[in-house]
């Protein structure tokens, strides 16, 4: 007898702001999709420039995209502001709806199997909770697409794709800087498997570059560095993941910055994620990675996983 086909319906989040420079390349990206989504709620944080005429035209062409409007704050939000605004989003349908779900940014262009690729992965491995493609951004002076560096054992901030029945049970979002690392690390904890892959047919670009939306660079990897501080990452872990991002563009800077922002925040005794359980298994897996590597210390969690039958 035929098995029934598995259901496939998603729903997409996306907090915005001022994306008028890069939203139409990623609305055209999504309609392109081979499995397109059930439902895609955009939440407008109150842009300034002509994003709301775009997402208004969207919304009248396509029945599937539903737009909330929130009042000008007056700048860009970032870290928790962007989880404040997806769960604006979050709380205007019923979960429970869908198989699926994905945060997912207005400044990416993606491939037409991204979605379909992504499904296809979680509905063969069951213990999968999160993942997604890798971010490339084109170099502004020779246009040559560079990687973003982001690790395998992360779902990536700006499309983090998600069982539904594994969102519930992480609790979602931290409304904090470093939320989308937390979540990955207390799927890992509660026995699921997070992770990103390098293949080329969900490459996508990423048309602002990370850790840029706010101010600058710098700043972007200050808040990084406070975000790791927040999170319970200890402080030899943090050096060494930061000498080694200084190897990688923006060279010195950016790893430099990361540092700095931890640091300052330890010296001002800045408050930690207060769920010690965490902050404990946090350690343990980055000692793990400092004397194994990260990615048997993660193969490890995830072969863990594979074995649970909850």
């Amino acid at each position: 007898m035929n098995q029934p086909s598995p259901s496939r319906r998603y729903v997409l989040i996306t907090p915005c702001r001022d994306e008028d420079d890069y939203g139409q390349r990623t609305l055209e990206s999504v309609y392109k999709q081979t499995v397109l989504p059930t439902l895609w709620v955009i939440v407008d944080d109150g842009s300034t420039d002509d994003t709301p005429n775009l997402l208004a035209k969207a919304a009248e062409e396509h029945d599937w995209i539903k737009i909330i409007r929130r009042e000008d704050r007056g700048k860009r939000a970032v870290g928790p502001g962007v989880v404040d605004a997806f769960y604006v989003g979050l709380d205007s349908v019923d979960m429970n709806d869908f198989d699926y779900l994905c945060k997912f940014d207005l400044d990416l262009e993606i491939p037409p199997v991204y979605f379909e690729t992504l499904i296809q992965r979680m509905e063969a491995e069951p213990r999968l909770g999160t993942c997604s493609g890798k971010p490339y951004y084109p170099d502004p002076e020779s246009g040559k697409l560079i990687s973003e560096k982001c690790g395998d054992e992360m779902s990536v901030g700006m499309t983090k794709f998600y069982r539904t029945t594994c969102f519930q049970e992480v609790g979602g979002f931290v409304r904090e800087v470093m939320w989308d690392g937390i979540d990955c690390h207390r799927c890992r904890m509660m026995k699921w498997i997070a992770c990103s892959w390098d293949d080329e047919e969900i490459r996508f670009l990423h048309l602002r570059l990370m850790g840029s939306s706010q101010k600058s660079v710098w700043t972007g990897r200050m808040r990084h560095g406070f975000g790791q501080h927040f999170m319970g990452t200890g402080l030899l872990y943090m050096t060494i993941s930061s000498v080694y991002r200084m190897t990688r563009p923006p060279v010195l800077v950016g790893g430099l910055a990361m540092w700095w922002g931890y640091v300052s925040s330890a010296l001002k005794q800045n408050p930690r994620y207060d769920d010690l359980e965490f902050r404990k298994f946090l350690r343990s897996y980055q000692w793990n990675c400092l004397l194994k590597g990260k990615a048997k210390a993660t193969q490890e969690l995830h072969d863990q996983a594979r074995e649970y039958a909850p």
